[in-house]
């Protein structure tokens, strides 16, 4: 064990948190997609638990090579690949692999797997505005010169998720709102970008509202209308999660005994948080609520223990962004909000989402593992400084 953890520098909270989770998972996604495997598989429910966990193997690995690289390489790596997003972004729009209604992916050929372009520009986006934040302490209280060159990128990677993934957008757009409050930027010139991105946002679904064969429009409206009317509208998703979260009681009905699971539509996914519940009951649910809560907390601490803007910013901006969309998940699953799509990070089934997410925990421990090298060299510090 010691020589194992011999390896892992950074945050051992952080270490530790990731694996529960990555072991919620296997657990969960196995149980949670029995209906699944008989209509896809015949019936081989050990497919989808090998799978989830060749997919949790490589994103531990791809979160350990990441904590290996000094943070500050990163800044430099998120100009390439942002330039990287915006093309790949239109192209899923334009020629990307539909689901749901969705043009959401990019299918890779001759291994056929598919790759969400949306999860790569959000972190490229999330690095670039830590970068630029950084580079622009100088001159961040200026419009032309400080502002108004942040704002274009993040307004562009969020106006090409948008269309297709309108929630993920707004989390981005948000977290962005975040890091530039951090950041130092006016008040009154991230005021005026809510204001022109309401606007900006309201226009674009107008638009596509109008475009022939464009049916998105409809489902978030369809959505937001059985959220607020549930009496005349088709509430079957959120009555299978509380009918779920209902039966779990305080210690649940054990693992692998969930009956939603065959009713609940992405019960693997959008909706396992309900599965956890049911199985492991309110403990259970509290638990993994706990763990994110952990996550963000530590976060935050190696952002304010942080010698560099720049570390601080990605660490508070990471952070905060896979927190964030995991309650957003959550709220859904017990009907506070909205459906929205969005996964649990590091628990819902799925490929590149689990791998990005786990990218994003290893930049946070690369932090985290400088702020440990540089207390050793120069003993504590809690003074932030622009490197970057």
């Amino acid at each position: 064990m010691q020589a194992i953890l011999k390896h892992m520098k950074g945050d051992r909270t952080i270490w530790m948190v990731v694996v529960f989770l990555y072991i919620v998972s296997i657990l969960a996604v196995y149980s949670s997609t029995g209906t699944l495997a008989y209509r896809l598989r015949s019936g081989n429910t050990e497919y989808y638990l090998i799978r989830q966990f060749i997919i949790i193997l490589f994103g531990f690995g791809l979160m350990y090579l990441a904590h290996n690289i000094k943070y500050s390489y990163y800044s430099r790596i998120s100009q390439l690949a942002l330039y990287l997003a915006i093309p790949l972004l239109l192209f899923t729009l334009l020629r990307g692999t539909a689901a749901h209604e969705a043009s959401r992916w990019i299918t890779l050929p001759v291994i056929n797997l598919t790759f969400q372009s949306s999860d790569f520009a959000k972190l490229a986006l999330i690095i670039y505005m830590a970068r630029v934040l950084t580079r622009k302490q100088d001159s961040i209280q200026d419009l032309q010169q400080g502002f108004i060159p942040m704002v274009i990128p993040a307004m562009l990677i969020c106006a090409l998720i948008l269309p297709a993934n309108f929630s993920t957008a707004a989390l981005l757009f948000i977290t962005c709102i975040v890091l530039m409050f951090i950041g130092r930027v006016r008040i009154k010139y991230i005021a005026g970008l809510v204001g022109v991105s309401i606007i900006a946002a309201l226009m674009l679904i107008m638009v596509l509202a109008v475009m022939p064969g464009s049916s998105r429009v409809d489902t978030w409206r369809n959505r937001v209308t059985a959220f607020v009317d549930r009496e005349n509208n088709n509430t079957y998703q959120a009555d299978q999660a509380k009918i779920a979260i209902a039966t779990g009681g305080i210690i649940g009905k054990m693992p692998g005994n969930s009956t939603q699971r065959n009713f609940l539509p992405e019960a693997y996914s959008d909706f396992i948080y309900a599965i956890i519940i049911e199985e492991y009951g309110l403990a259970g649910g509290f638990v993994v609520l706990l763990l994110y809560l952990i996550l963000l907390y530590r976060g935050v601490r190696i952002a304010h223990k942080s010698p560099g803007t720049f570390g601080a910013l990605l660490a508070a901006g990471l952070s905060f962004s896979l927190v964030f969309q995991a309650m957003i998940n959550m709220a859904v699953a017990v009907n506070l909000i909205p459906v929205t799509g969005q996964p649990l990070p590091l628990v819902s089934m799925g490929g590149t989402s689990l791998w990005f997410t786990s990218l994003a925990i290893g930049i946070i421990l690369s932090v985290s593992r400088s702020i440990e090298e540089n207390e050793i060299t120069n003993g504590p510090t809690y003074t932030t400084g622009q490197t970057a």
